[in-house]
């Protein structure tokens, strides 16, 4: 095992100790490392897709820091091929949600997620996608 330090916004640390509470954690440590191994299949599961997918990136920020509004749009039209929509949400006096509708080869919607995960002002972006036409395999009932 090797130690690290970190440092934390302590309203994070509290909402991370409380759902550590709600599930049963014993150590900070243990919640820790689920959480990063979390992390790190997500991006692995992500860099694994390909050809094309229909999918949604949800981004959470805040609308006082300086040009992120600006940044946003402009990454949304260097990448206005593969958006088929966006839904914008004032969820409070500090921070907005946008949604924006997907569809392309997974490349270049990784690349357009990443991008916005870069931007400063952005507090949260998650990518959710799937496989586009009859590449899905529906279930019979």
């Amino acid at each position: 095992m090797m130690r690290i330090s970190m440092s934390l916004p302590k309203k994070l640390l509290h909402e991370f100790d409380e759902v550590l509470k709600d599930r049963g954690y014993q150590s900070r440590s243990k919640g820790i490392r689920d959480a990063l191994k979390d992390y790190i299949v997500r991006y692995q599961w992500m860099n694994e897709m390909e050809g094309e997918r229909v999918g949604i990136v949800a981004v959470i920020y805040d609308h006082h820091y300086t040009d992120v509004m600006e940044d946003l749009t402009d990454i949304q039209h260097d990448y206005r091929k593969y958006i088929n929509a966006v839904m914008h949400v004032h969820m409070s006096e500090k921070y907005c949600l946008e949604v924006i509708v997907v569809k392309g080869d997974v490349k270049y919607i990784r690349s357009f997620t990443e991008k916005i995960m870069r931007l400063k002002g952005v507090e949260h972006v998650r990518l959710t996608s799937t496989a586009v036409g009859e590449n899905i395999e529906l279930e019979a009932d």
